[in-house]
């Protein structure tokens, strides 16, 4: 794996910015089942027409705001620990204290592609096994993804949680999107990457199906992991992972605490508190600056009840319960 993948702030890195409605283009468009900006519509065609996968990529795929960097972080730290320790005398150096986790995966979309200085092309140019990440539901991938079986590892969350998250980021740009707004277009389906409830039964039934033509679990092409149940059982989460991809701990790691070493230095706390994420802006996708404590709102499973009515709850859940009838997943 390469030792640094992503950029950095000061040729815009990538981020979570394409989910945020810019004043000008009004809230999301449809293209193709999902909502998107005018602008991320662009990039997407892009990156479906030029980007080549290859056999060994692994995709990290996220609805917005379901965990995207704390799973950056582990991916890249499991995959990257032959290269920089995680405990000792040399932990001080891992890039994780040096860069944000969201620039050292890139995304497929983002930055736009359509811009002169990121194009799809920049890709290319990262060395395999490529560790790359995305927001798109698994109808908009590219083709070549699915062709060569590329591994992608998928993270959902209570959409509770979800809807309260995305609000509070995009609220940060634009604070005439108020809680109410976020709730009733969250309940149509009408968000960026929407329809929530699509893009998690995408994966799902793609897992479901990977499961079931593999010989053994490391054949499986689709690792389907829950932000609750990783919050919960973090170790055993991490083991899991490292297992899917392909660099699974040594008795010895697991023994001497390595997989607990893991866990601790991409937990939340730890992550919010090093200066690169606590401060800054840092503009990742063009003409739209964020902060990078954006990334480190809270973090919590059922942060939503701060913030929903119990009836908004109710209503939330029959829709999503109503959407994922007979397919198996629940929240």
């Amino acid at each position: 794996m390469a030792e640094v993948q992503g950029g950095n702030c000061s040729h815009n890195g990538v981020g979570d910015e394409g989910l945020v409605p810019k004043k000008r283009a009004g809230l999301w468009i449809p293209y193709r089942g999902c909502w998107l900006t005018p602008e991320a519509v662009k990039s997407v065609k892009l990156v479906e027409e030029q980007f080549q996968a290859r056999s060994d990529d692994v995709l990290l795929v996220t609805y917005p705001k379901c965990g995207t960097t704390w799973l950056k972080a582990l991916a890249f730290t499991v995959t990257n620990r032959r290269l920089h320790t995680v405990a000792g005398d040399d932990a001080h150096r891992h890039p994780l204290l040096a860069r944000h986790p969201q620039d050292l995966v890139p995304y497929l979309e983002m930055p736009y592609r359509q811009l002169q200085q990121h194009p799809v092309a920049e890709l290319e140019e990262l060395a395999s096994p490529r560790l790359l990440s995305t927001h798109l539901p698994v109808t908009l991938l590219p083709p070549s993804v699915l062709h060569l079986g590329c591994r992608v590892v998928y993270l959902c969350r209570n959409p509770k949680d979800v809807l309260v998250s995305l609000w509070h980021f995009i609220n940060k740009v634009n604070q005439k999107y108020t809680i109410d707004k976020a709730f009733e277009l969250f309940c149509k389906g009408e968000t960026v990457y929407g329809p929530i409830w699509e893009h998690c039964l995408g994966f799902w039934n793609k897992a479901a199906v990977s499961s079931s033509e593999s010989e053994s679990d490391s054949r499986r092409t689709v690792l389907f992991l829950k932000y609750d149940e990783m919050m919960a059982q973090p170790v055993e989460h991490v083991k899991m992972l490292a297992e899917f991809l392909r660099v699974p701990f040594t008795d010895e790691e697991v023994s001497s605490g390595v997989v607990e070493d893991v866990v601790r230095l991409c937990s939340f706390d730890k992550l919010k508190s090093v200066p690169v994420n606590s401060s800054g802006v840092c503009d990742r996708i063009g003409g739209l600056p964020m902060e990078n404590s954006s990334y480190f709102r809270a973090g919590k499973v059922g942060d939503w009840a701060n913030h929903l009515t119990q009836e908004m709850a109710n209503k939330l859940d029959a829709i999503v319960e109503e959407k994922l009838t007979g397919s198996g997943l629940t929240f």
